[in-house]
């Protein structure tokens, strides 16, 4: 590489706290300026944003759920139009990147951000936070089980509407991926990072090249105290309420096991969830939490419970938790089981009450080491070893790219 400190575009459909891959990407940008790189924001401008760095770059908003006339510009952009490649190559020739690091863009942003960083012999490197490249929906889940039918055939999403059960989302979804085929999307990305190896294999099977995909854990930017037993008690889970998340058969094991069980978050369920357990007294319903708040939560329970019935990957929930000294209970699932071990967690059955019951009063039983639990998951999700291992795959694209000729010419 012939830069130590490389010129990099981070690029997301957001600019908002709001889940955790824009949480990532929050965090991601400020560990590359306080590691001294030359970094801008390119982002769809949206009024749920925070206040986007000077040197930032927007795309016209669009609107999926809006009017006839916003839906069909919001279709546009799904399939590389509505002024997208405009703000792209504007962004390119103003700022100059030497690595354009793309993270969530379907649907508001679209993968035309990185064919046009390819057509400018500009190096992708593409962060995957779900399962959009191999699931026209992006989470391999249909009818609250995991489903891998798009792997082989890709009109899987229009026979069973998997998008938001609308024939019309899922014809659309249907065009993006003809549009934005896997193979397309390999000859424009020079490197696709997963956060976990269950998604690196995931996306090998999808016909993605074993070569472009590289395993890097996500990070957890702050390292709070940790307490001690004597000041913990209950169990929690902090993350959104929907249904790939598994709440509604935590619940019901906490109903069948009695203890306190405390839930922060919010989402499509919330009131659903509410109406059903918040009448039982050792359930208590938080709400959103801000960063503070979380981390207090975690720090006073004595273990937290990811109970997904998805494929997830990475989750913060479990890398904030461990960090934290807080055991996880997790369902056998997805990259989940890379996390979790006889030390740090248990795992259970998905979609299980008896099995979620059984694993926590286990773990309420078992004395942890909170202080080695914790000293073990900040070694390992460090934000030190994560700019590390990215710095390699910046350098490895770059150099890459200088022993081409330059596609204008």
């Amino acid at each position: 590489m012939s830069k130590t400190k490389p010129r990099i575009l981070l690029v997301n459909k957001f600019y908002k706290r709001d889940g955790g891959d824009c949480i990532h990407f929050l965090a991601l940008e400020k560990l590359l300026r306080d590691n001294g790189c030359d970094v801008a924001v390119l982002a769809m401008s949206h009024p749920r944003n925070i206040p986007l760095p000077s040197g930032s770059f927007e795309v016209p908003c669009v609107s999926i759920d809006g009017t006839l006339p916003q839906k069909v510009k919001a279709a546009s952009r799904i399939l590389g139009g509505a002024g997208i490649r405009c703000a792209v190559r504007d962004a390119l020739k103003s700022f100059c990147p030497d690595v354009v690091h793309l993270h969530n863009v379907h649907s508001y942003l679209s993968p035309a951000v990185a064919e046009e960083a390819h057509k400018a012999g500009i190096p992708v490197v593409w962060t995957l936070h779900d399962y959009k490249l191999i699931c026209g929906s992006y989470s391999c889940l249909r009818g609250g089980m995991p489903c891998d039918d798009c792997l082989n055939d890709s009109t899987s999403i229009l026979r069973n509407k998997c998008m938001k059960q609308s024939l019309a989302a899922s014809v659309l979804a249907y065009m993006e991926s003809k549009k934005w085929s896997r193979r397309k999307l390999q000859e424009i990305t020079d490197r696709f990072i997963c956060p976990s190896i269950f998604m690196r294999d995931r996306m090998a099977d999808g016909g993605l090249a074993s070569g472009s995909l590289e395993v890097i854990h996500n990070f957890l930017p702050i390292q709070p105290e940790v307490s001690e037993k004597n000041k913990r008690s209950g169990v929690c889970y902090i993350g959104r309420l929907s249904i790939e998340k598994g709440l509604e058969y935590l619940l019901e094991a906490a109903v069948l096991g009695g203890w306190q069980l405390n839930i922060a978050g919010s989402g499509s369920l919330e009131e659903e969830l509410k109406s059903r357990f918040e009448k039982y007294p050792n359930i208590r319903f938080l709400g959103m939490l801000d960063a503070a708040g979380v981390s207090r939560v975690f720090n006073n329970s004595l273990l937290s419970v990811i109970p997904s019935v998805c494929y997830e990957n990475n989750p913060l929930s479990a890398i904030e938790s461990l960090s934290l000294g807080t055991p996880v209970a997790a369902s056998a699932i997805g990259g989940l089981p890379e996390l979790i071990n006889e030390s740090n967690g248990v795992l259970f059955s998905p979609r299980n009450p008896e099995a979620i019951n059984d694993a926590v009063n286990k773990m309420i039983e078992k004395k942890y080491d909170y202080e080695g639990i914790a000293d073990a998951a900040r070694h390992k999700f460090s934000s030190g070893e994560y700019f590390s291992r990215l710095m390699s795959v910046y350098g490895s694209v770059i150099d890459s790219a200088e022993s081409f000729p330059d596609p204008e010419n």
